[in-house]
């Protein structure tokens, strides 16, 4: 009679508990998937809460806010009088800011990291907002005073009387800190100054001009009325918007551009998963194995296929469940560190909780538990299909079936894989056919190599361990000799870093790549001498007042200055996917290696260039005048085509002389991206950097950079994408040193009573500990160098596709490949330490009697 089902439960239940060992090690490849969605989850509510409560704070009292309306940029003193003025309205506060960078009296730069800007103070009684509380000093009154926020002030050691040098896109100012207030949700990485609001108008502003008005209704008027009565009074010339209105957009927005951190948590949790797919595959199939004389005995007393595969299947769920619930308090530690993180930068969250929901906490339990499950199950149909013969062996069996078939299919998915890489790396299609075949060949490839992969290991693995292990003697033979006895156990084990490796040659390939175009580009490219620009990682322009002292420096022969404005040719803007157009004041051949194909590329003058595809798509031809337009006013200007220039993606498709620009927006509207100078050949190229850094100092943001230090910052920027991605592999990496450790320790408890034979013919501890550390460092190398070997593929054919994109030719990082192969190496050596350790501890005469 078959055993009952609740009496194969309890199989499974005290299965799990009476191998606590070989079960850790997989729920933590669990914990660390679902821990990260879980965080993510979590991280999404707590958002959502606490932008919401913060943006509510910022609009409490705000009705109504007025921004330019019919092109206009701003609000001009006159529509800002007549709005305080009406009677339906009981207060207005202006809403502006102006980014500045701070430096001591002496004008040195204060090295500032977060951010800093000036914007209007309104005291308790003037504000429509929530007032905020001077704790020290007093209010601010005219051009030179201003108040800081506490926590920037502490930050940056500014006491009541501290006078700073301030510089923001117009030139250099001196100013006194007389007060330090207390702000609602403050933070030591913004620096936020604050002046009287005539004071400031005057100073910061071009003639006056308001960024948008905060307005509060007055009393008996609601939110909607006074909406509707100003726009009904001023028309197209202003935009209203209630503050509930504003609360909203402003939540969703700030959300939206802290989404990427949620991206990465998944992205990371489902690494996690899917490297630990393997892990927990490995792991049931090597449990199934050992277990052969306990599932045939348990078939001998009567238990069906079926209760056998449920057990395991039982297991596998209790796994899940048990890793994707302490998962689930990783994910809330994961949240608080997000969190700590943000109070240390300008994105400060309220205190809103962990942000536990319903969905935060069933999903991850779900996914873990599921994966679990999945990964388990191929091993549960091997568990149940043991015959009850078994039982009757004197040894557990743990040969692997026939490779034959697995081995066939591989192949068939690899070659059909390489055809599809190869058809979309050399093939004529559009750039996203081409990228979708290569998409797909690489996902064969690497089923393929799954398959194959123990096929591979049968002949490779005893050729790399005699040549690891000869300066180990018998004990590397031995070694040599243990790591081929079961290749599909090796190649599985060493799939995980296999997939991880690859991914990381790929990457490593592109950032090679990448960073040697970028080199090439400038040095080809950048014909003057030296670029004056803003910090490269942000958004902040040129003073204007350095352009005369840029002239003026002392080996200047020529400058070209480059803005950035609000202007269409033709109604195209220049600048794609944004409404601006590069403005030149020079020769654009002064500063880049482009050759005018038609016309001459000298902007001095009246007129504009354009790119050869941009000047056939328009059907513009030398000499054309077109119509110039800007996008903040009804102002339209005609000018001559220049000339034509070939496709540059760094100036966009038109670049607009800043004489006739400034026929068409004010200067004010016209941010200046960067100088640069040509020298007189007068001066050497060091000498010429000293006097511009030199003429620059005043401007504190200003940096003298050539051509090899902009393809420096470049790289900086690309370095730092490559790093969070080597983060994120960087995981795959631990869950493949934890399934070597597993594996191996699931190996050493089943060689038992051979490891134990060993000891009694008189093999030392230490040499014990050498073959089953010589074993992993076998199974790693072998992986890392599949992976490499994957990876250069896959990275070459990824990039003869983005070398239409002016990638250039593929680069090798082979310095980095060489430093996998001895880190792989490494990673063995650590993970084979505590099986290694169990293994020598094997009593010869306790294994021997079993």
């Amino acid at each position: 009679m078959a055993l009952k089902n609740n009496t194969m439960w309890k199989v499974g239940v005290r299965t799990v508990a009476a191998h606590k060992l070989r079960i850790a090690l997989t729920v933590l490849s669990v914990v660390l998937g679902t821990a990260f969605i879980a965080g993510a989850l979590m991280f999404t509510n707590t958002l959502s809460q606490s932008y919401d409560d913060m943006v509510a704070t910022e609009y409490d009292g705000v009705d109504v806010m007025v921004t330019g309306g019919g092109g206009q940029r701003g609000i001009t003193s006159v529509t800002r009088k007549v709005i305080a003025e009406d009677p339906k309205v009981a207060g207005v506060n202006v809403r502006d800011r102006d980014p500045v960078v701070l430096g001591n009296a002496e004008g040195e730069s204060l090295k500032f990291r977060g951010n800093a800007s000036l914007s209007p103070w309104y005291g308790p009684e003037d504000t429509v907002r929530a007032p905020e509380e001077i704790v020290e000093g007093s209010e601010p009154s005219g051009p030179g005073e201003a108040i800081l926020n506490k926590k920037a002030a502490k930050e940056l050691d500014i006491e009541v009387g501290t006078a700073l040098t301030v510089v923001d896109p117009k030139g250099r100012h001196e100013i006194t800190v007389v007060g330090i207030y207390e702000k609602s949700l403050d933070s030591a990485s913004r620096a936020l100054l604050r002046m009287e609001e005539s004071a400031y108008l005057e100073k910061f502003t071009e003639g006056g001009m308001a960024n948008a008005l905060l307005v509060k209704a007055a009393e008996g008027v609601s939110a909607d009325e006074l909406m509707s009565h100003i726009t009904s009074v001023f028309g197209k010339d202003v935009s209203a918007e209630t503050g509930a209105e504003l609360a909203q957009q402003e939540s969703s927005t700030i959300k939206s551009s802290l989404s990427f951190v949620n991206y990465f948590l998944v992205a990371f949790g489902l690494m996690a998963l899917l490297v630990g797919t393997f892990l927990i595959a490995n792991t049931f199939s090597m449990i199934v194995a050992q277990r052969t004389k306990e599932f045939a005995l348990l078939r001998a007393l009567g238990a069906s296929r079926k209760q056998i595969t449920r057990s395991v299947v039982l297991e596998a769920a209790l796994i899940g469940a048990v890793g994707s619930f302490i998962g689930l308090f990783v994910g809330m530690l994961l949240v608080v560190g997000i969190k700590a993180m943000l109070a240390s930068s300008s994105r400060v969250l309220p205190d809103s909780g962990l942000g536990l929901s319903l969905s935060a906490i069933l999903v991850p339990l779900l996914v873990g538990v599921a994966v679990t499950v999945i990964s388990a199950w191929l091993p549960a149909q091997r568990a149940g299909n043991v015959h009850p013969v078994e039982a009757m062996r004197t040894t557990e069996s743990t040969a692997s079936s026939s490779l034959r078939v697995r081995t066939l299919v591989g192949a068939v998915l690899g070659s059909v894989g390489l055809l599809l890489t190869a058809v979309g790396a050399f093939s004529e299609a559009s750039t996203g056919m081409r990228v979708l075949l290569v998409g797909i060949g690489a996902l064969s490839v690497v089923v393929g190599y799954f398959l194959v992969g123990p096929a591979l290991a049968l002949p490779t693995i005893p050729v790399l361990g005699r040549w690891v292990g000869k300066p180990f003697g018998m004990v590397g033979r031995l070694a040599a000799t243990n790591s081929a006895r079961n290749p599909r156990r090796s190649a599985t084990t060493a799939f995980a870093l296999t997939l991880g490796v690859a991914l990381v040659t790929s990457i490593g390939m592109f950032g090679a790549t990448a960073k040697s175009a970028v080199s090439d580009s400038f040095e080809e490219n950048m014909q003057a001498d030296f670029r004056l620009m803003g910090p490269p990682t942000g958004n902040f322009p040129v003073p204007r007042e350095a352009v005369e002292a840029a002239k003026n420096t002392d080996g200047v022969g020529s400058l070209v200055e480059t803005y950035l404005s609000p202007l269409k040719v033709g109604g195209a803007s220049g600048v794609p996917f944004a409404d601006y157009t590069l403005v030149l004041s020079g020769k654009l051949n002064e500063i880049t290696g482009n050759t005018a194909i038609e016309g001459h590329l000298d902007l001095s003058g009246e007129g504009f260039v354009a790119s050869e595809k941009q000047a056939a798509a328009m059907g513009w031809s030398v000499g054309d005048l077109v119509p110039i337009t800007a996008s903040t006013n009804e102002n339209m200007v005609e000018a001559p085509l220049l000339g034509i220039y070939p496709e540059d993606n760094s100036f966009g498709s038109v670049v607009i002389s800043k004489t006739t620009a400034e026929q068409a927006v004010p200067s004010g509207e016209m941010m200046l991206q960067s100088l640069d100078a040509v020298s007189d050949g007068f001066v050497s190229h060091e000498d010429l950097r000293e006097n511009l850094e030199e003429s620059m100092k005043d401007y504190l943001v200003v940096q003298v950079l050539d051509a090899e230090d902009l393809a420096g910052e470049i790289q900086k920027a690309v370095n730092q994408v490559l790093n969070i991605l080597y983060a994120l592999l960087a995981l795959a990496v631990i869950i493949a040193v934890l399934g070597i450790v597993n594996t191996l320790t699931l190996n050493v408890i089943e060689r038992r009573q051979e490891i134990g034979m060993l000891r009694a013919v008189g093999v030392h501890r230490r040499q014990v500990r050498i073959m089953i550390v010589l074993e992993a460092v076998q199974v790693a190398v072998f992986g890392a160098v599949a992976g490499m070997l994957i990876g250069l593929g896959l990275g070459w054919a990824f990039l003869a596709i983005l070398q239409e994109q002016g990638l250039g030719g593929a680069q090798v990082p082979w310095l980095q490949l060489l430093l996998m192969v001895i880190g792989s190496a490494v990673v063995g050596v650590f993970a084979a330490l505590w099986p290694a350790r169990y293994a020598a501890k094997t009593p010869p005469l306790d294994a021997i009697a079993e």
